[in-house]
């Protein structure tokens, strides 16, 4: 059995640590300022390093960007899973609303990373492909309970026959291609989850401010919508 290298070992502690507190600072840049404040001398002064040094261990911008989009669909993803982990006993219906519930409380809670994710382009920034399968965890875990609570609606009426197919549906599947999942849940899914985001970018944003009213009332609202065209 081969010994591990201590130098090398210490080396790639060092450089992972130095890589968390670049993405710790960014993120707070983030919070500060948007986007637009994001700075990478900035950054590497904050963590006592030149700006070139940085480089060494984020090639650019965009590399931090991406690093940042990463951990972030991560975090979304876990919090999904572990919402849905922690209600696995209760019905499907209470465990897709343990999941959107615990959607909205991630995005409250951290609102920069959000928008990261979801709000208004970086310019000059597009997410490369290693992105889609962080992302696509995020979605799959929303679709898979609401399936869940579909099939147990069937199970309950077995004369419930599915809505006709769209032109919607025919696209959807070529990008959800899961033969398994109905492709009018799918359809569901994608018009739900882009509900829930007007409602919590707009929250995000402030829009909801002057009209003084609860706007997890209103996120919960939608919930009740997407289930019941489930």
């Amino acid at each position: 059995m081969s010994k591990s290298n201590p130098v090398v070992d210490r080396r790639e502690r060092y450089r992972e640590q130095t890589r968390e507190e670049a993405k710790a600072v960014a993120l707070r840049q983030l919070a500060e300022s948007g986007t637009g404040g994001l700075s990478l001398n900035a950054i590497a002064r904050e963590i006592g390093l030149s700006g070139p040094a940085l480089y060494r261990y984020f090639a650019n911008r965009d590399a931090l960007l991406t690093a940042l989009v990463l951990d972030g669909f991560t975090a979304v993803g876990d919090v999904l899973d572990q919402a849905a982990a922690d209600a696995a006993d209760e019905p499907p219906e209470a465990r897709l609303r343990a999941v959107l519930g615990a959607f909205r409380a991630w995005s409250i809670a951290e609102p920069h990373r959000y928008q990261l994710l979801f709000g208004t382009p970086v310019p000059a920034y597009r997410a490369p492909d290693v992105t889609i399968a962080a992302a696509a965890r995020m979605f799959t875990a929303v679709l898979r309970t609401m399936v869940d609570v579909a099939a147990e609606r069937d199970r309950a009426d077995p004369t419930r026959t599915p809505p006709a197919p769209t032109p919607l549906d025919e696209q959807l599947v070529l990008w959800y291609a899961d033969s398994s999942v109905p492709p009018h849940l799918v359809r569901a899914t994608v018009i739900g989850w882009s509900r829930l985001h007007g409602v919590l970018s707009l929250e995000i944003q402030g829009a909801f401010g002057p009209m003084r009213f609860d706007a997890g009332l209103l996120y919960a609202s939608e919930v009740d919508t997407i289930i019941a065209s489930l």
